[in-house]
């Protein structure tokens, strides 16, 4: 179940690629390349069997089309998450033409590697595609790389999120909502409080004042935390 941003609710087929160019203060994956991956036995199931890293681009193709059509209309899409997967580019461009057959090809990504985007970017449904700020994440944050990015985007995107918490700046949510509504004038910019289990990290009134703030610049702002970590889902 997808657990963040305007997709929330909708049933996707997650594809958890390895390493990332980032490494926020704030993740929760782990993307460490591994000798094993798991595989869900029945989508949904909570049930997992574990199979011999590399994976064979093939056996998940054909995993994916076999839940498609045992579960006709349940999966939204085929999400690419991480990680980062746009690292994995070049493997993208052989791999995605074998899969958009079956169901559509949902990007999630840092937004930072515009040059690797535009490499597979025919291939791509939708992209969610998040600005890291530096108050959250731990590091610069990286302006001119996500700015390049939106630029190759702006067609494909569906939603741009920006992870806040009690030490994000208007400023900063106000420099993301000002290029957002230069490259996506249409896209949602989502305000994503840092969420964990037993609540979030901040309280709904500085949610409120951040996007009372910054709505004179990009208007479409919402306020959507995580929910999987409440279902206990990935």
């Amino acid at each position: 179940m997808q657990g963040e941003g305007v997709m929330i609710g909708c049933r996707q087929v997650f594809v958890r690629f390895a390493e990332c160019n980032l490494s926020c203060a704030y993740c929760d994956t782990p993307f460490t390349a591994t000798d094993d991956y798991r595989v869900e036995t029945t989508p949904g199931s909570g049930q997992f069997a574990t199979r011999k890293n590399p994976a064979l681009l093939d056996d998940v193709t054909a995993l994916i089309a076999s839940w498609q059509q045992a579960n006709a209309g349940l999966h939204h899409s085929v999400v690419l998450t991480g990680g980062e997967p746009l690292l994995q580019a070049d493997l993208l461009c052989q791999w995605l033409p074998t899969v958009r057959p079956h169901l559509p090809i949902f990007l999630e990504t840092n937004g930072t590697l515009p040059a690797e985007l535009e490499k597979i970017l025919p291939l791509l449904d939708w992209i969610s595609m998040d600005i890291k700020s530096g108050t959250t994440s731990g590091q610069a944050t990286l302006w001119n790389e996500h700015e390049a990015f939106l630029a190759v985007a702006k067609g494909h995107l569906c939603q741009v999120k920006m992870v806040v918490d009690e030490h994000t700046t208007e400023e900063e949510l106000g420099r993301a909502a000002q290029l957002v509504a230069q490259y996506a004038p249409t896209v949602p910019l989502v305000i994503q409080p840092r969420t964990f289990s037993k609540g979030l990290t901040m309280s709904g009134s500085v949610l409120l004042k951040l996007q009372a703030a910054i709505t004179p610049i990009h208007q479409d702002i919402r306020i959507i935390p995580q929910v999987h970590p409440w279902f206990g889902v990935a």
